[in-house]
């Protein structure tokens, strides 16, 4: 999804050989997994940050691509909206001290993309809390062929606006651009095909304890929602479904409905049987193992855990973790990708497909809504705990996990640490920002400014004041 198109607008004719092609190379996909030492390698972590870019008021600045062109850094890409920028994080190493070095690294570019904003800076927050329905129109989206070229795409399956619902807040939506409203921390895990299906089953298991104690999107067009509102926006925003097709298949932007009983090409099918594309751009110059256009339209279903093809030094498979919020500093984005990747490590070594889907599917949800305070289930136990209890108790079975992966006790320790601090205090992003808004007496652009400054300090959001 980095490349841009070389146009906007496809011909049906397009769309439907588009069709045959991925077809074709899902077969080219199921080969390559099946072939023997494919995707070997030491465990790699990675992880793309979104930012905001704001002006001096903390109001939304559309200028992503003059920061682009400023910055002059590879690692940094534009997203969707113009007050948008994405920053992706260099692969390290699962073993040693990963934490230490994603924190450092999310410090040192977060700081460089804020010192290019003029008359402004950059922040990492899950939703902007001073958006509007103003921000939301068409000027507002990139300058790039592949987001006018996706937006046609979802308009065209589609076909007519429909209202997005998130508690109390309704909004007629006739294009995609509700999107840039989120700003996500994604952490990339390599996998080995063999270890797939455990590893996808334990993320989705561990997300939904690890989101409740990450929530940092309370506010949307000055409503306080959903702990994570990102979560049930972006599922809205981005929903390519008409009445019909609700009843057959989930969203573009989804949880996912069973557990993976197969590996990866399990989901590849799934995505190719029963989604429509979006982006039908053809590529002749190619080489068969990088199907290109596998890859392209996958990249336009946003499952919240997701499986990357990557051809790159012989190909290999990536879980994709999208379901937390930017922020709220780097020291919180560490620490969280800490605890996801722990338990998800300490979970994969069990057979979770006993345990009831729908039950870590209401977690995730559960999680989103209510943050520490919602009630979760967990295997082995039929009681329900709240979530800030059994965060605390799967601390050190995340723990079990990264030691066992090779990570430093000293590095696992200290992201640790930060989820733990965070839970018992009952400080995360989320309420940092509605207690903010009280002591600034509703004054948004006051609350923006004030979180810009302690998120540059580097400083986890327990210790904020």
């Amino acid at each position: 999804m980095g490349r841009d198109l070389d146009k906007e607008r496809f011909t049906e004719a397009e769309y439907a050989a588009f069709g045959e092609r991925i077809r074709e190379q899902l077969g080219v996909l199921r080969e390559l997994l099946a072939t023997p030492g494919f995707g070997e390698g030491p465990a790699t972590i990675g992880a793309e940050l979104e930012l905001f870019l704001v002006d001096e008021r903390g109001r939304p600045l559309p200028r992503n691509s003059q920061v682009l062109e400023a910055l002059g850094d590879p690692r940094v890409v534009l997203e969707l909206g113009r007050y948008n920028i994405e920053v992706n994080l260099t692969p390290t190493p699962l073993a040693g001290r990963p934490f230490e070095r994603l924190s450092g690294e999310v410090q040192e570019t977060v700081v460089k993309v804020d010192g290019a904003v003029e008359g402004g800076g950059a922040l990492p927050i899950g939703i902007l809390p001073t958006l509007d329905a103003e921000d939301f129109t068409v000027g507002a989206m990139s300058d790039q062929n592949r987001y006018r070229a996706m937006s046609r795409g979802i308009r065209r399956l589609r076909l007519e606006p429909f209202l997005v619902k998130i508690d109390d807040l309704e909004l007629s939506v006739e294009d995609v651009i509700l999107e840039s409203a989120n700003t996500s921390w994604q952490v990339h895990m390599r996998t080995p095909p063999e270890r797939f299906a455990r590893l996808f089953n334990a993320a989705q298991l561990a997300i939904g304890p690890v989101l409740a104690a990450c929530g940092n999107s309370p506010f949307f067009l000055g409503r306080r929602l959903w702990e994570e509102t990102r979560i049930a926006l972006m599922e809205e925003a981005a929903d390519d479904r008409d009445v019909q097709r609700r009843e057959r298949r989930d969203g573009r932007v989804t949880f996912g409905s069973d557990w993976v009983r197969e590996g990866a090409y399990e989901l590849f099918e799934r995505y190719v049987r029963d989604y429509d594309p979006v982006l039908p751009d053809l590529r002749d110059d190619a080489e068969p193992y990088e199907v290109p256009e596998l890859r392209l339209h996958q990249g336009t279903i946003w499952q919240w855990n997701r499986p990357v093809y990557d051809p790159a030094d012989g190909g290999h498979l990536r879980i994709e973790m999208r379901a937390l919020p930017a922020g709220p500093s780097c020291a919180d984005m560490a620490a969280n990708t800490a605890f996801l990747l722990g338990l998800t490590l300490s979970q994969a070594e069990r057979d979770l497909t006993g345990f009831r889907f729908g039950e870590a599917y209401q977690n995730f949800y559960r999680a989103a809504m209510h943050g520490l305070d919602a009630k979760l289930s967990w295997p082995g136990s039929d009681a329900e705990f709240e979530a800030a209890d059994l965060v605390l108790r799967l601390l050190p079975e995340a723990r079990e996990g990264l030691l066992a992966a090779g990570v430093t006790p000293s590095d696992a320790d200290g992201a640790l640490d930060v989820i733990a601090q965070r839970t018992r205090l009952r400080r995360t992003g989320a309420v940092w920002q509605r207690e903010a808004l009280e002591r600034f007496e509703g004054d948004r652009e006051r609350l923006v400014q004030r979180y810009r400054e302690l998120s540059l300090s580097g400083l986890p959001v327990h210790l904020w004041p």
